[in-house]
């Protein structure tokens, strides 16, 4: 990690828990984690303490993934030039290196001409500072994070909690990340291309018409779901309980339903070998070809491609070769 001074701790936090977190079947840990400075010593951060931070910019040559938080410098990022330190200390880090930014650390890599031209995103209160001075990316307002090549951008302070898991998943694979994820008591996956500001509240609500409805549904999955069955378990009319569900849960009874259907889909072609017509059918889709095209339009890939993605080449391969 690369800090400066008006560090989030926050940020600080995610990365070293995240990661430091990620280990092997046996228990060996998977990623050493260093945060460096450019001048060594404390630090201030966004609160009443500072951090100590011992390493300089020189332990940037040796990484194989650089992770750039927040500054709360970024909300005046001035001209969108980097200052020199800055500069020569970015110019450390070797080809090919995967770079990484949370939140507002977007500004530093589109300053430094690591953004240009790819696609990138940043909170969203900074979405206009950031067009007027980095024109040349390619901005995405509304995703948790992105990755394009060995670059990737995240959207906030809590996506960037996503961000890591994504990248943890990647290099190592669900199991590895879903164990780092439990052990942290956060949701092991949240797609990149979800929207980073919603209107609706994400808890459930305190009070609920249709929770036994709801809990039955993702019981019941597999099987045909009709609004009148649903209704029915709530004691409900098919218009009142349409009513209520789009009040409690921002969506309607059928885009929730697909939202589920979808992401059990994911969990069986992360975590089985079952082929993807019964992944279809276990989670209600019916067809492949129904599952593939509420995959794609969820997460713009196929399901070969998303298990390939999260169990390696091999097994997907096989599954289709078969």
């Amino acid at each position: 990690m690369l800090v400066r001074p008006g560090l989030l701790q926050m940020e600080l936090g995610i990365v070293h828990q995240l990661f430091g977190k990620a280990a092997s079947a046996s228990g060996e840990p998977l990623y050493t984690v260093l945060t460096c400075t450019l001048s060594p010593g404390a630090i201030r951060t966004d609160a009443d303490v500072t951090v100590n931070v011992a390493h300089g910019p020189e332990v940037l040559a040796e990484a194989d993934t650089v992770i750039v938080p927040t500054s709360d410098e970024d909300y005046t990022p001035g001209d969108g030039r980097l200052d020199a330190p800055l500069a020569a200390a970015l110019g450390l880090i070797r080809p090919g290196t995967r770079i990484a930014s949370i939140c507002t650390g977007s500004f530093v890599l589109a300053a430094a001409g690591l953004l240009k031209g790819r696609r990138a995103t940043t909170h969203w209160q900074s979405c206009d500072q950031f067009r007027a001075l980095h024109p040349d990316v390619l901005l995405d307002p509304d995703v948790l994070y992105t990755e394009d090549g060995d670059v990737l951008t995240s959207a906030g302070v809590a996506s960037g909690i996503d961000l890591c898991l994504h990248m943890i998943r990647s290099d190592h694979g669900v199991a590895v990340a879903n164990a780092v994820a439990r052990t942290t008591v956060v949701p092991p996956h949240r797609d990149g291309g979800q929207a980073q500001y919603i209107r609706r509240p994400v808890p459930e609500p305190t009070v609920s018409s249709t929770r036994r409805a709801r809990a039955w549904a993702v019981d019941n999955l597999d099987r045909p779901l009709p609004l009148r069955e649903l209704a029915a378990l709530e004691s409900m009319s098919v218009r009142t309980f349409t009513r209520r569900f789009r009040e409690e849960m921002g969506l309607s009874p059928a885009q929730w339903l697909i939202r589920q259907r979808v992401e059990r889909a994911r969990q069986l072609l992360e975590e089985s070998d079952l082929p993807v017509d019964r992944v279809a059918a276990n989670s209600g889709f019916g067809t492949a070809v129904s599952l593939r095209h509420h995959l794609q339009e969820a997460t713009g890939v196929t399901p070969t491609a998303y298990r390939r993605t999260f169990r390696g080449p091999g097994e997907a391969d096989r599954e289709a070769a078969g």
